[in-house]
């Protein structure tokens, strides 16, 4: 009972408060009796301590005690600061005149002088303004929020962007994968080894390295428009850019889908087709492609669902081509409008969500059963020319691309600069050096932390969802399978708003600056996955293997420690390892919780591409691949050991 409950516990304080949280502000207005005063009380601090004091007796008292204490902490600091400090404080005193109580200029200007602001500087004056004002005054019900975003035609552009750019994703990427899955199980191939590689690249990469290959290849500078084709002023960027990448992002999770769903299609029923006349063209199109279309179905939703979810690739090669996720990271980042984001990330929920039913509630049910108990011999696959070699030749085209592009990540790195001087160097791994491996040790401690964290809890709950009856078992798997369906940039704003003041802003477990709450992310993220591998794994285990544990005096905790965990120890560290890769390679939903305490690699490696230089982005992009393939490496090795049971020999 105790399990039950602090399972329930973490699936609702990291998961439904937070998006709570954030649907609350999205509906929410703050009744404020003192707009005029609070924006002169903002100049106030332009007086220095005089001005401060002043605002400490301003009607909105929790702004002035706040002020107070920030100002008082400030100057302690700057009698050890430098003039450099000071001249940044007169700037953001300029600013605090020109725009009042607005923080979005200040806060702009602070995140250029981030690193050499202290944590404790006049901007936390003018930042508490900010986070306070949603919180002053009466709580009133209101849509306002929402009411102006559909009011708004840039708004609306950007959820037809979205929309369009998911469903041309999912649809390339369903039917990409699905001749490769088909080319793999149905006919004579050797391209079996180049589709393991393809299926495990995404895993192990970040999500924007194709972003970054199609821009030194396809871009103003590019290998191949500039370099081969002579094309000067080439343009990657916009829709056609983003749909290549996530084409060849999202294909092989279809592959890998749908490879399992043909496996399990019994050979007889197409083969007592052929035996009718048929011809393989009729088999496929009245026989095998109907027992298909529920996985198809589930391939696209899904890839629709990353696709609508995708935050880096738009960010990356997207130009003007704007996507919800693009647009709610500059409205926080850019304008600091929460208000305004929370609804935004409300509306790219619903879709999201309404995808994750679709495909959990009703193309599941249509799914039919292909495998019967009866024995069936092998498939025959398909070894006629006219069908293998077109079939083979597409997969072989698409395969070299993606390799390719992947490739081209670490061999970027070693030129001096892309596109246009190709002198061999390695002054980029230098500079990666001399800028410290903080960011790499910041993203494997906590990677490794949450791995684990996330193996165990998803075995634990898969266990309670199928060997357990109680009330609250539908709810836990829902939760924890809704969790597929919340993207990433939303569950960034969810943490941020729900934990940056502490639960219900009463200062208990404010995370936000701490690592502690990037490791929840990381967990929630990959929380599904492992689950799901949990449940597979789970219900492949006679029930009554476990009922004898029982009836020998064994409790739950005994059962579950000594046999069952034993038994789905390889799902446990399949899940640990995909965990621990995901991790390692996230971003939106980490990009609002990093600090200056706590850096990871693929917000360092976003920056450097912002200001052009993609082979310093290379450089920490291939580093990072090493480290994810050579921790994986050692990972599997231990499952030789712990993972996989070892046949015993028995000496007759």
């Amino acid at each position: 009972m105790l399990t039950i409950l602090l399972v329930l516990l973490f699936l609702v304080m990291f998961i439904l408060y937070p998006l709570g949280t954030v649907l609350t502000q999205s509906i929410s207005r703050s009744e404020i009796p003192y707009m005029q005063e609070l924006s002169d009380a903002g100049k106030l601090l332009t007086d220095g301590a005089d001005g401060v004091e002043a605002l400490a007796e301003h009607p909105v008292t929790l702004l002035g005690r706040r002020a107070l204490d920030y100002h008082r902490e400030y100057n302690v600091r700057r009698k050890t600061a430098g003039p450099e400090i000071e001249a940044i404080r007169n700037e953001l005193n300029r600013l605090i005149a020109e725009v009042g109580a607005n923080p979005a200029v200040v806060a702009a200007y602070a995140r250029q002088n981030a690193n050499k602001l202290s944590e404790f500087d006049a901007m936390g004056a003018i930042q508490t303004v900010a986070d306070t004002v949603p919180e002053l005054g009466k709580f009133a019900l209101s849509f306002d929020a929402y009411m102006s975003l559909f009011a708004s035609q840039s708004f609306m552009h950007v959820v037809k962007n979205t929309l369009v750019l998911g469903a041309l994703s999912g649809l390339l990427s369903t039917a990409i994968g699905f001749l490769f899955a088909y080319v793999h199980m149905y006919t004579r191939t050797r391209l079996n080894p180049m589709f393991q590689v393809i299926s495990v690249l995404p895993i192990v990469a970040p999500p924007f390295v194709l972003s970054l290959s199609a821009i030194m290849l396809f871009g103003k500078s590019g290998m191949i428009t500039k370099g081969l084709l002579g094309i000067r002023g080439a343009n990657i960027y916009g829709l056609h850019g983003v749909l290549l990448v996530q084409t060849l992002t999202f294909f092989p999770v279809c592959y890998l889908m749908l490879k399992g769903l043909l496996l399990n299609i019994d050979p007889s029923i197409e083969e007592s087709a052929r035996n009718m006349g048929a011809s393989r063209w009729k088999v496929f199109t009245t026989v095998t492609l109907p027992l298909l279309l529920p996985g198809l179905g589930n391939a696209f939703l899904v890839t629709f669902i990353e696709s609508v979810a995708d935050f880096t690739n738009p960010m990356m090669i997207g130009g003007d081509y704007s996507t919800l996720a693009s647009y709610i990271y500059a409205q926080v980042m850019s304008n600091y409008d929460m208000r305004s984001s929370a609804a935004m990330a409300g509306v790219m929920l619903t879709i999201t969500v309404i995808l994750f039913i679709m495909e959990k509630y009703w193309l599941e049910r249509k799914s039919v059963a292909t495998l019967s108990g009866k024995a069936s011999r092998a498939r025959v696959p398909i070894d006629d020319k006219s069908v293998v070699v077109p079939l083979n030749a597409l997969c072989l085209i698409v395969s070299v691309m993606v390799i390719g592009m992947y490739a081209l990540v670490p061999i970027g790195a070693f030129f001096k600069q892309w596109g246009r001087d190709f002198t061999p160097v390695l002054t980029h791994f230098q500079y990666v050096l001399d800028r410290g491996l903080q960011p790499f040790g910041d993203s494997m401690r906590m990677s490794l932390i949450a791995a684990p964290l996330t193996a165990l809890l998803s075995m634990v709950i898969a266990y309670l969802v199928v060997k357990r009856r109680f009330w609250g078992r539908g709810l836990i798997e829902f939760v924890t399978m809704f969790a597929m369906a919340v993207p990433g940039t939303v569950l960034g704003i969810a943490l941020l708003r729900g934990y940056v003041t502490g639960i219900g802003g009463g200062g208990f477990m404010v995370l936000v600056g701490t690592s502690a709450i990037i490791i929840i992310a990381f967990i929630v993220r990959s929380l599904p996955i492992g689950t799901r591998s949990g449940i597979a794994a789970l219900r492949q285990i006679d029930k009554s293997i476990e009922e004898s544990a029982y009836d020998m005096g064994a409790g739950s905790g005994k059962v579950f420690t000594s046999i069952t965990l034993p038994l789905i120890k390889d799902s446990f560290f399949s899940g640990l390892v995909t965990t621990f890769a995901r991790s390692v390679t996230a971003t939106s939903a980490v990009i609002f919780l990093i600090s200056a305490r706590h850096q990871l690699i693929t917000p360092q490696i976003m920056t450097v591409v912002d200001r052009g230089r993609f082979s310093v982005a290379c450089a920490y992009a291939t580093l990072m691949i090493v480290m994810v393939y050579g921790s994986i490496a050692v990972m599997n090795l231990l499952m030789r050991f712990f993972g996989v049971s070892r046949r015993r020999k028995e000496v007759i």
